[in-house]
Order: C-alpha cells, then sequence, then structure tokens
C-alpha cells in the first residue's frame, strides 16, 4: 500500500525536505529508514529517541561486521565457507525523559504537536513533539541529528525541552549495544532480511565514564575487529546534577533538575566511531582505541557546519531538476539525498546494498554497485567511483583464489561480500552469476572513459580488465558450432538459473574481452589477446528466428509459460514458491536480455530492442528493485513515453510507499541509482563509451523541463532538456557531444539544438500476460 504518495496531511510535499506531520502508529520501521542519516561509511536509522517508539532502531558502520562458519545441509566443494554480516554498532540515539514522573512517548503520552523533517539541502534530521503531561504542563522536546562528512565517523545529537511552567524533569541519555540484544531473526521467512547471530558479538575491551563522558570500545568475536566510542555531553543548565553508569552493554548519563517556565534545557551529544586493527603488541588495544575516537570528536555546531557545507556542493553538481512536478521532485530528491548519504564518505570501500540505512542483505556489497551506482557516482563524484573500483581492486588476491577454486583463470570476484571472500550460500543464485567479473570490467572501463584519470589505467583500471577476461576465456569454450559459450551460469533474472548461454552474460563478457584485447598493457601477452579478440567475435547471441527475438539464454524460449492467474499475494514468487518451480517455467524477476541491450546499447539495432522489450516486459514481475528504472530507462528509448514514465513512477517510489515490503531493512540503494540513470540516461537518453557522449532526448509530454549536470572529463556539463529542444554548456571548451548523431562542440556559451518529433512505433505484436507489468503503450513522445 502506498505511504508518502498517498497520504499528503501526513506527509506534506517539500522539495528540499521529507516531513511527518502526524504520528501514526504502526509504520516505525519503513519510516526509520526513510528518516536515516549517513555518509557513506557511517548510518544512523532515522528511530525516535525515545526506545518505546522505534521498531528497527541501529547505527552501522561500513564493512564493520562478524563472520561466522556457514552450515550447509548438504556439503560441496567450493561452497561459500564463512558467512559475513554488518554489525549494530553501540547507538547512541537514545534518551528517557521523565516530566513530573511520566515518562513520555509517542505510544503512551498526550501529543498536541508534531512534525519531524529531513533536510536534503542541509543533511539534518528534526523531530519537534508537544506534550499535555498529565501534571498539566505543555511540554516542547525538539531533536536535531547530523553525521560529519569531513569527521566521517561522527554523529552529533542535540536534545532540547522546554515547559510552559515549573516542571521536574529527569532525562537519561544512553549508549546501548543494540547488537547483542535478544531480536527474532527474521530472515527464515524472508531471504531479503538480514539474520541476526545467535552468540555474543562485540566483547568489551574497554569501558570507562565520568563526569558524563564515556569512553568505550569492542570488538567483535570472529572477525576481530574493533570499535572505538567516545561521547561527550553538554548541558545548557550549569550546575545540574548527573550520574554516570557505565556497563557493557548500556552505559548511561543521567540528569535531574527543574525546568522552569521560560526556560529551556539543550543537552548536546556528540559522538565519535572509530574503527580499528589495533596491533596487538599495544598495551590496552580498547583504551588506545577510545582515545583515537576522543580525539576525533567535533562540536555539534561544526558537524552542523560540515554538513551544509558538503550539501552545498554536493547539490550544485547532482541536483535534477523536472519542470512543474512538484511530487515528483520531492522523491527526485529523497533518491538522490539517499545516494549521496551512502557513497559520500565511504572511502575506499564497496557500498552495501543499503548503503548504512540497515542491515538488509547483511551488509553486502554486490554487483548494484558497479551497475548501479557508479554511472552516478562517475558523472558526479569521480573520486568517490575510483575508490569503489579501488575497493575491488583490493580483492583481487582473494578473487584469484576463488577462481581456482572454480575451475578457472585469472579472477572471478564473489557475488556478495564485504571482506572480499564470497558470501553467498546458495550457489545457483549466487556464485553462478559470473555476470559480476563483467560489471566490474564495465565499471572500470566507463570511469576511464568518463573521467580522464590518466593513471587509472596502469594503477588499476588495465589489472581488472585483464584479469577478468582471463576468467571468461578459461569459463567458456569454442563449440563444434565455431562460436564461443558460456554455461552453466545465472544472469541477472534470477528466476532463470544456472542456464547456458545466457544472452546478458555473453554480452557482457563480450564487452569485457574486447576491452582487454584493446589495451596496450605489459600483462595482456599478444597471444592472450587474440584468443579474447576470437572468443568475443564469435560469441553466441542465443536468437528465436521464429519469435524474431534474442532469447534469454539457450533454453528459454523452450520454458513452461507462467500461469499469470497467479493471486497478486502470491508475488514476489520467492518467498511463495521452490526454485525449482520458478526456474522451469518463462517469467522474470527482473530486466535481463533488456539490461543487456541498454549497457551495450551500440550493438543492438533499435528493431532488436523494441521486440526484445515487447516480449520480455509483459513477463517481468518486478519482483526485484532493480529492474523498474532499467525497463523504464529501455521503454524511452523504443518509443514507450506511457509505459516509461509508469515504470519511472514506480521506480521512484519503491522505498518512499513501500511497495516491495521491506524498506524496514534499509533504502535500496541500487534503485535510488537507477532513479538518477533512469532521468539521465532514460528521458534524457545519455549514452557513453562510444566516440562521444551521446543524447537522444525522450521527455515525458506532463514536464516542462528536464536539467542537470554531469562531470565529464574534467568539465561540468550542463543539460536542459524542454520540448523541441535541448540545451548544453560547459565549464571550459571544446567539449564535443553528439545530439541524435548531430556532433555539437560545446562551451561556457549555451548551445540549444532543436529536436525533431519522434516517430511513435508500432504497438507490440504481443499479447499482454501479466496486467501489472510494463505492457507497451502507445503515448505521447516529446523531442
Amino acid at each position: 500500500m502506498a505511504l508518502i504518495s498517498s497520504d499528503r496531511l501526513r506527509f506534506p510535499c517539500e522539495p528540499w525536505k521529507l516531513v511527518e506531520s502526524v504520528h501514526v502508529p504502526g509504520d516505525a520501521g519503513t519510516l526509520e529508514t526513510l528518516f536515516s542519516l549517513g555518509n557513506g561509511h557511517l548510518g544512523i536509522r532515522g528511530g525516535h529517541w525515545a526506545p518505546s517508539d522505534t521498531d528497527l532502531p541501529g547505527t552501522f558502520i561500513n564493512g564493520f561486521h562478524e563472520i561466522w562458519d556457514i552450515k550447509h545441509a548438504e556439503n560441496a566443494y567450493g561452497f561459500a565457507r564463512t558467512g559475513q554480516r554488518i554489525v549494530y554498532v553501540p547507538d547512541a540515539n537514545n534518551f528517557t525523559v521523565m516530566v513530573d514522573g511520566e515518562q513520555l512517548s509517542l505510544a503512551e503520552s498526550a501529543v498536541r504537536d508534531y512534525r519531524r523533517s529531513l533536510d536534503f539541502a542541509t543533511g539534518v534530521y528534526e523531530c519537534a513533539v508537544t506534550w499535555e503531561c498529565r501534571s498539566g504542563a505543555i511540554v516542547t522536546t525538539v531533536e536535531r541529528r547530523v553525521v560529519g562528512f569531513d569527521s566521517r565517523g561522527c554523529l552529533g545529537i542535540e536534545f532540547s525541552l522546554s515547559s510552559d511552567r515549573h516542571a521536574s524533569v529527569d532525562i537519561t541519555s544512553s549508549v546501548l549495544n543494540r547488537q547483542d540484544q535478544p531480536v527474532e531473526d527474521h530472515s527464515a521467512h524472508d531471504p531479503r532480511r538480514s539474520g541476526r547471530h545467535a552468540g555474543r558479538v562485540l566483547r568489551p575491551l574497554h569501558l570507562q565514564g565520568a563526569d558524563g563522558s564515556l569512553r568505550l570500545a569492542w570488538e567483535t568475536a570472529e572477525s576481530r575487529q574493533r570499535i572505538g566510542v567516545a561521547v561527550d555531553h553538554w548541558i545548557s543548565l550549569e550546575g545540574q546534577p548527573f550520574e554516570t553508569v557505565v556497563g557493557e552493554d548500556e552505559s548511561t548519563v543521567r540528569y535531574v533538575m527543574a525546568v522552569n517556565d521560560g526556560e529551556t534545557f539543550r543537552l548536546e551529544k556528540t559522538v565519535s566511531y572509530v574503527v580499528s586493527a589495533v596491533e596487538d603488541t599495544v598495551d590496552d588495544p580498547g583504551e588506545a582505541l577510545a582515545a583515537e575516537a576522543e580525539l576525533r570528536l567535533v562540536a555539534f555546531d561544526a558537524l552542523l557546519a560540515e554538513s551544509a557545507a558538503h550539501y552545498r556542493d554536493y547539490w550544485a553538481t547532482a541536483d535534477i531538476v523536472i519542470g512543474g512536478q512538484t511530487e515528483m521532485q520531492q522523491a527526485v530528491r529523497w533518491n538522490l539525498f539517499q545516494l549521496a548519504q551512502a557513497t559520500a564518505r565511504a572511502g575506499v570501500a564497496g557500498i552495501p546494498a543499503k548503503g548504512v540505512s540497515g542491515s538488509g542483505y547483511e551488509g553486502h556489497y554486490f554487483w548494484d554497485q558497479e551497475i548501479y551506482l557508479l554511472p552516478y557516482l562517475t558523472y558526479t563524484n569521480p573520486g568517490a567511483a575510483r575508490q569503489v573500483l579501488e575497493s575491488r581492486h583490493a580483492m583481487l588476491p582473494d578473487a584469484r583464489v576463488r577462481a581456482k577454486e572454480l575451475s578457472v583463470e585469472g579472477a572471478l570476484f564473489p557475488w556478495r561480500t564485504i571482506n572480499g571472500l564470497e558470501a553467498s550460500a546458495y550457489y545457483a543464485a549466487g556464485t553462478a552469476q559470473f555476470h559480476i567479473a563483467a560489471a566490474i570490467a564495465f565499471a572500470a572501463n566507463r570511469y576511464q572513459w568518463a573521467s580522464a584519470d590518466a593513471a587509472f589505467n596502469n594503477e588499476i583500471g588495465a589489472e581488472l580488465l585483464i584479469e577478468t577476461a582471463r576468467m571468461w576465456a578459461s569459463l567458456g569454450f569454442f563449440g563444434k558450432d565455431g562460436m564461443f559459450h558460456i554455461h552453466g551460469v545465472t544472469g541477472p533474472d534470477e528466476y532463470t538459473a544456472v542456464v547456458n548461454d545466457n544472452l546478458y552474460t555473453n554480452v557482457m563478457a563480450r564487452f569485457n574481452l574486447r576491452a582487454a584485447s584493446e589495451l596496450d598493457h605489459p600483462a595482456a601477452p599478444q597471444s592472450e589477446q587474440i584468443i579474447w579478440r576470437q572468443a568475443a567475435e564469435r560469441m553466441a547471441l542465443p536468437y528465436d528466428p521464429h519469435m524474431e527475438v534474442h532469447s534469454q539464454d539457450n533454453d528459454f524460449m523452450t520454458l513452461e509459460p507462467w500461469d499469470w492467474n497467479t493471486p497478486r499475494s502470491k508475488y514476489p514468487l520467492l518467498l511463495n514458491f521452490h526454485p525449482l518451480v520458478i526456474y522451469r517455467h518463462q517469467v522474470l524477476k527482473q530486466a535481463d536480455t533488456v539490461l543487456a541491450m541498454f549497457l551495450q546499447w551500440q550493438d543492438f539495432s533499435a528493431v532488436e530492442k523494441q521486440r526484445a522489450f515487447d516480449f520480455y516486459d509483459p513477463i517481468t514481475t518486478g519482483d526485484s528493485t532493480l529492474s523498474a528504472c532499467v525497463q523504464g530507462i529501455m521503454a524511452a528509448e523504443v518509443g514507450y513515453s506511457d509505459v516509461a514514465l509508469k515504470h519511472f513512477t514506480e521506480a521512484l517510489f519503491i522505498d518512499l510507499d513501500n511497495t516491495h515490503a521491506n524498506t524496514v531493512d534499509g533504502v535500496h540503494i541500487a534503485s535510488t541509482g537507477g532513479i538518477w540513470s533512469s532521468l539521465v540516461s532514460g528521458f534524457a537518453g545519455m549514452r557513453d563509451q562510444g566516440e562521444t557522449l551521446h543524447f537522444d532526448p525522450r521527455l515525458p509530454g506532463e514536464w516542462e523541463s528536464l536539467s542537470f549536470r554531469l562531470r565529464l572529463r574534467g568539465q561540468v556539463l550542463e543539460v536542459e532538456l524542454r520540448p523541441g529542444s535541448i540545451a548544453l554548456s560547459a565549464s571550459g571548451t571544446g567539449l564535443e557531444v553528439s545530439i541524435r548523431g548531430q556532433r555539437v562542440v560545446v562551451g561556457p556559451e549555451t548551445v540549444t539544438v532543436p529536436l525533431n518529433a519522434v516517430p511513435v512505433p508500432a504497438p507490440s505484436i504481443f499479447p499482454s500476460m501479466f496486467p501489472t507489468a510494463g505492457v507497451p503503450v502507445v503515448g505521447t513522445l516529446e523531442g
């Protein structure tokens, strides 16, 4: 059921904020995700400060995880051996507030006024509540939160309380070890959700507190990662009594005071997290880690300034403006804001599928980051894109070992991981997705193409392309037909597993082999490059001549069609049917062949793309949040304006409306990256890695305009699309782009190129089988 878009009284539309103006019980977990804060390294969920008003609160640090031995019911050689799961780090966002003996909570207390907001322009969370206390006092509490950016391990919380009369106030500020609290494990019912450890994870190394300050440190039981936490408190009413208590799972600072009419009690709680593998030679590594965290503490006002400065710079490049679409504009900015929160200060690390907004997918890195997130980073924050690729490059030693386990050469990167080892226990939908190798090569090639980073190729890029090309050359083989085949793989569509010649895999492997064969690099001998080139030229691409459609794999067209009378309550299929039932039917979880034709756009004709879209879109369930954005991009390219807008809108509100019923576990970060691509590559028709940057616009008829900026080869390119024209300018000179095949040289002065109307495509020849899927409907096409 729709959440944000269906209740504009509760969630008024503001273009630069997400606002909740009325508290309604029942959505706490979802809203904790939607109101989360993060910087790519540190993330805190948007829970209320009162423990009784939260559902799944928590704080996370990217890459801080625990490991365990995977117990396979039936073992086999080469199965993943070590599980990895992101850890809830000690959480500082906890307050217990008593006024005249009444503990305030949204669940039990009378609320006169309520408003909370997440400010996209400044990165500040604020929640203001006016309470009617049983004593008669009218009390207002305001909490503000902010995370650091230069100080990426820092969190600032400001809590204030005022009363209309004399009131007795008792406030306890806590730091909780949530990881080791008893919590229900939902993962048995929904594999998309994160499990929980049965044993203790965080073992105390150092626990110290005095005078409102806490200096704490823990170590994970198995991965032996260490975290230090420093917390300082400052209050505005001096001389108030307080008590500091330290424990291994909860440490508190308690204030008891009188607040008079006209007074405001203000508490600032500054927190610093440091993750480090402190050398065991240190006498007290916990104390050393806590001391390091103390040195990095930053005052609340300074964190506010850091955040405001960061977002001022961020939006100067990253903002995308849709003319005349107020609600869409708010949703677009929320999605772009989430992209910043997942990536801005991650450093040399991967990007978890949920960013740092939740524990979903166990905090793992997937191919999502290369295919759905690195386009956005490459064109808005290329330095951060390089760091993600550096993190993949750092995994090469483990990837080489994994390749040998799977009897292939070169490097085989893990399907899902945190520490570089394969953590996917179900190989059919995990390890068999060899296409992650091509995703990494593709992202490296795109970054090199778009950034003009001269050092990247020698330092990182060439080795990634070469090692992945070696893997493809040894995984595949030249068959009796003279074609190069790749068997026993799973493509992006996880409803069709372990197949021969998955088209997406083969198309992307072909790209990978071609790119490596063209390198001028000493690590790529000519003898290997000849083989790579031949494998690419002879790559088998399944095609059904009767349907005149590229087949998703060798056998896909022979499968039994899915029963489209299946009730909607049985979707997503993965939660209601055994995998073998799904695998033997012609049904898609997400775009597969269509995605291949988007990424390798030069390799397919317009007719091939339209026929593929016509065939696959109606049988794509959209059970994956990665799908709608891609379907929308290709719908725009083939000329289905209404369908493109439908898919885009679906993707835009995946989390804001909780349409997949699992937003509670964190933001679907890949989908937010898909929103960027939907606007830039879908409606603006941007394509790259050809001779120049190419635009083939498809502005929806309902939109007045679409404008955005791209960082390209050291310049900032500004693009504004209007009905019938596209206008471009650049921060430098001599930047060449292509507009529907017309070469245009762009500089500081705006160049406007008129656009002719796009021919209306013929309707689909394939019948509708699934009413809620993207059945093509010919709509208005604007130039």
